[in-house]
This record gives C-alpha cells, structure tokens and sequence, in this order.
C-alpha cells in the first residue's frame, strides 16, 4: 500500500485537521495515563529525563527497589519505541495502516496494565511506559513540526522559540503555535482528567485512555487512511 502524505496541499499554512485532533487526542491520553501511574505509584512514566535522573540518585544511594521501578519505566518507554519504530518506520507523517495498528496495540497493553495494577506488580510500571514509549514513537515530523504527546519539554520548547521569533518580528507561521499550545493544552486536561478518574474508580479508570485508542485507531483509519 503506497504512502501517501497528510499534508494540506492547497493551503500549507493551515494545519491538517486530523493531525491536529489527533495530535492533541493522543496529548490527552498520555496526561491520563500519567496522572493515573502518579497517583498509583506516585511515579511519572512518560518522560525519561526525570525517570534517568531517579535512577542515578537511586543508585548512589543504594535505594534498589526503586532503582528496579525506574529501570522498568526507562526499560518499557524504550520497548514500546522499538516496536513502535519496527512498525511503523518513517520519520514524516503519512496516512498508512501502520498508525491503527500502534494505536490499537497501546489500547491492549493499557488494558492488560490493569491486571498487573490488581495485583501491585512493579511490572505494571513496565507495561504502562511500553504504551507511551509506542505512542511517543508514533509522533513525527509534520511540516517542520517535530510532535510529541507523551513529554512537554519539547512542546514547550518549540512553543517558546516561536513565540521569541515573533516578537523580534520574525515571520512566524500562527498555525504552529495553535498546534502546539493545543497539544499542551490537551496533555494537562488529560492530567487532570486522569487524576480525577483515578480518584473516583481507581484503577479502573485506564480503560479510558484504553478506549480512547481503539476508537483513535478506527478513526485514523477510516479518516486517514482508506479515505486516501
């Protein structure tokens, strides 16, 4: 099945609509899961710097146990990455089937993460960091947009460096900084809608973000894909 690009051919400078529910949809889901592991564990999965930091801190003073919990989050982030790249395998956003197939893998794995919450498996902290590692994997360039869901440090990032290239009145392409801020906008609503949830059904509250991918990835494909 040939590739074919999501991109807004008679306008450049208007973002492709799918791209952007998708990219703030998926926002959401990784804030939920986060805010979800937060409250189960009190440990942040979706983002590595803090996840390496502990590890080190961990092992000089000898704290194994968590240092065993950190090395199943970097672990897992980094497998689902792999598969996630194994998969799909392009740096540009194209409307292939590959995406649904990601998504509805991440939908199983956050749905099996809730037997091993049951139980208070440790490796709970490895399925969960697997569903955001092959999510993150899944983001990619989009018209000179490097999109990320499941970490703000480069959303954030990017968002400042347009902002500052505005206000020294360099052209600057208002649809990007919509993107952006909107992505971050959805990662902290996930948050709080994960917390939330998570406060009122336990656990049980990752069938939500669980969901939201199965019904992300029909989306895709009927919208992104066998459309084109």
């Amino acid at each position: 099945m040939p590739y074919s690009e999501l991109d807004p051919r008679d306008d450049p400078g208007r973002v492709n609509p799918l791209i952007f529910f998708g990219g703030v949809s998926l926002a959401f889901i990784a804030g939920f899961v986060n805010a979800v592991s937060l409250g189960y564990f009190h440990v942040p999965i979706s983002h590595m710097t803090g996840a390496v930091t502990r590890l080190s801190i961990d092992m000089a003073s000898l704290n194994f146990s968590e240092f065993m919990n950190l090395s199943f989050i970097v672990c897992g982030f980094l497998s689902g990455a792999v598969i996630s790249g194994i998969i799909i395998g392009v740096g540009n956003l194209k409307a292939s089937v590959e995406y649904p197939i990601v998504l509805t893998i991440e939908s199983a794995v956050l749905a099996t993460s809730f037997f091993l919450f049951q139980s208070k498996a440790a490796f709970a902290l490895f399925i969960v960091a697997f569903a955001c590692g092959l999510q993150n994997a899944m983001a990619s360039n989009y018209l000179g947009l490097i999109i990320r869901t499941t970490h703000m440090t480069g959303i954030v990032t990017d968002l400042g460096v347009l902002i500052g290239q505005a206000l020294r009145h360099r052209r600057v392409k208002l649809w990007k900084i919509g993107l952006l801020l909107s992505i971050l906008t959805g990662f902290f609503s996930g948050g709080l809608a994960g917390f939330s949830a998570f406060r009122r059904i336990d656990y049980y509250s990752i069938f939500i973000p669980a969901l939201m991918c199965l019904v992300g990835a029909a989306g895709f494909y009927f919208f992104g894909v066998r459309k084109r």
